[in-house]
């Protein structure tokens, strides 16, 4: 069975959600966050280390692409910096 083809338009759709992400995501890069926790948090409207006392850890957790090891690596920045997840 074939594939049907991509359009350019389809094409230039997903190229403009990546550019999208990558304006926004710039300090999740930084901190090594994995890509789709990185879009994870874009789409929570969580763009810096200081957003996440904006949600509550289990709600992070529960966010589509958020793995253990992002959650951990978050965790850890979070103390660095004496932010708590809501209650």
């Amino acid at each position: 069975m074939k594939k049907p083809k991509k359009s350019n338009q389809d094409l230039d759709i997903s190229q403009a959600e990546l550019d999208r992400y990558e304006s926004l995501d710039r300090e999740w890069r930084e901190y090594g966050i994995s890509a789709p926790a990185r879009r994870a948090l874009v789409d929570a409207k969580l763009y810096k280390v200081s957003d996440l006392r904006k949600i509550s850890q289990s709600d992070l957790e529960d966010l589509h692409g958020m793995g253990k090891s992002a959650v951990a690596r978050l965790k850890v920045l979070m103390n660095a910096k004496k932010i708590k997840f809501l209650p």
